[in-house]
C-alpha cells in the first residue's frame, strides 16, 4: 500500500517491474490516468481492456443492486473496487495499490497490506488534509496497520510522526538515511545499502535524481517482501529497475525542439523539475507551458519555476478544477495566455526553434491532454 505526497506511482511502477521480472503476477492500481482510464489498472504492466472495464462495471452494478439498490459511490470508490475485483478474478500474486488522496480516509485503505509505504510528505491538498505538515502527515500515516512494516523517505517532523504512529501500531518503521540509503553514482545510477543487501551500479530507467530516492524506497520494500515470501534475486532487481517506465514524469517525447513532459503538481514537484532543468538544460532556451488546478499553491510553484524559463504560456486543461489561465497572467511579464492546450502547443511551436526546450507542467491532466494531441502539432 503506497502513500505519500510525491513518488507514489514511480515506486509502484518500480516494484511492479521488479516483481514481474522475478516471475510473479503483479497487479498495479494508480491514479490519475494521463490519456486512458485503462492506465490505472494493470497486470504485469498490461492494461485492463475497455471491454473488461465495461464487463466489470456491469457485474459490480448488478451485485450491488441485488444487495442495496440505493447505495451510491464516489468515482474513486467505484474504480478502487473495480481494480480489486479485476485482480481477484485474474489471480494476481501481489498488487501495488497507490493511495488516491491522503490515506486515513482513502478508499484504498480497506486493505491489509504486506508492507505500507509512505514515500515523503510535503504540502499538497491542504483543503482536505490540513494546512500544516503535522496534519498532512497524520492523514498519510493513517495507512499504517497493526504489525505491518512501514518504509518511508519522510524526514524531520513528518518522519517522527510516522515513527510514532508505527510504534502505536507495533509496526516496524524503516527510514531512509537510517535503515537504508543510496548514493548517486552517475546519471540515473546509484549504489544501495539496505537492510541485508548492498547493490552497486543500479540503473533506474527514469530521469531525475529524485527517482534514485524512489528507487531506494522500492528496494527496501522489495527486501521486506522477500522476507515475507516473495523471493527475488539481484538479477531480477537490476533487470526490473532498468526497464521501468512511468509516463509523464520528466519524460522527453520529442526532439528538435525538445519537448519535456512533467506532471509536477505541487511545490516539491516543481523544485525537482527546476533542479533537473538546471542540470540538463542550463544552456538552452526554455519555453514553459503551464496549467494548474485551482486548489494548488500555484503562486509558490511559479515563484520556483519562472526564474528558469525564457518564455511563458499559461493555459488550462478541460478539467473542471483547472485554474483559468487569465488568473496567472500577472505572475509573468509578457506571458502568453492560451485558452486550451492545443492553442498553447501551436503557439509554442510558432515561437520556438529546434534547439529550444518546451516544458509542459503544472498538472497531470494538462500533461495527459497534451500527450493526445502533440503529434498533430509537432
Amino acid at each position: 500500500h503506497i502513500g505519500g505526497t510525491n513518488g507514489k506511482g514511480s515506486v509502484a511502477a518500480m516494484l511492479s517491474h521488479i516483481l514481474k521480472a522475478a516471475g510473479y503476477r503483479v497487479g498495479k492500481y494508480t491514479s490519475p490516468h494521463l490519456v486512458s482510464f485503462t492506465e490505472r489498472i494493470t497486470i504485469n504492466e498490461e492494461r485492463i481492456t475497455e471491454a473488461e472495464v465495461t464487463d466489470l462495471v456491469a457485474y459490480i452494478r448488478q451485485t450491488v443492486d441485488g444487495l442495496d439498490p440505493k447505495r451510491t459511490f464516489t468515482f474513486f470508490d467505484f474504480t478502487t473496487d473495480l481494480a480489486f475485483e479485476y485482480f481477484r478474478k485474474n489471480n494476481v500474486d501481489i498488487a501495488m495499490i497507490e493511495v488516491g488522496l491522503g490515506g486515513r480516509l482513502d478508499s484504498t485503505n480497506v486493505i491489509s497490506p504486506l508492507v505500507s509505504v509512505i514515500t515523503n510528505v510535503a504540502s499538497d491538498h491542504m483543503d482536505y488534509l490540513g494546512e500544516d505538515i503535522s496534519h498532512i502527515t497524520r492523514e498519510k500515516a493513517g495507512i499504517i496497520k497493526e504489525g505491518v512494516p512501514v518504509v518511508t523517505g519522510a524526514q524531520e517532523l513528518a518522519g517522527r510522526i510516522i515513527e510514532e504512529t508505527g510504534k502505536i501500531n507495533n509496526s516496524p518503521v524503516y527510514v531512509m538515511g537510517r535503515d537504508f540509503s543510496y548514493e548517486k553514482k552517475g546519471t540515473q545510477t546509484m549504489s544501495y545499502s539496505g537492510l541485508s543487501i548492498k547493490l552497486n551500479d543500479v540503473f533506474i530507467n527514469l530521469k531525475g535524481d529524485y527517482q534514485l530516492s524512489n528507487g531506494a524506497i522500492a528496494l527496501c520494500t522489495a527486501e521486506l517482501l522477500s522476507m515475507l515470501g516473495f523471493g527475488m534475486g539481484q538479477r531480477e532487481v537490476y533487470d526490473g529497475l532498468s526497464r521501468v517506465t512511468w509516463p509523464g514524469r520528466l519524460e522527453i517525447i520529442k526532439e528538435k525542439p525538445t519537448i519535456l513532459l512533467d506532471g509536477a503538481h505541487n511545490v516539491d514537484g516543481i523544485k525537482t523539475l527546476v533542479s533537473f532543468l538546471k542540470s540538463q538544460f542550463s544552456d538552452r532556451r526554455r519555453l514553459l507551458i503551464f496549467g494548474v488546478m485551482k486548489d494548488k499553491e500555484y503562486e509558490k510553484m511559479l515563484d520556483e519555476l519562472l526564474p528558469f524559463v525564457d518564455e511563458v504560456i499559461f493555459t488550462s486543461s478541460a478539467n473542471e478544477r483547472a485554474l483559468l489561465p487569465e488568473s496567472m497572467k500577472g505572475f509573468a511579464s509578457k506571458a502568453i495566455v492560451a485558452d486550451n492546450p492545443a492553442w498553447a502547443l501551436k503557439k509554442a511551436k510558432s515561437i520556438s526553434n529546434e534547439n529550444d526546450v518546451i516544458i509542459i507542467t503544472g498538472s497531470l491532466y494538462l500533461v495527459g491532454e497534451c500527450m493526445t494531441i502533440i503529434n498533430d502539432v509537432f
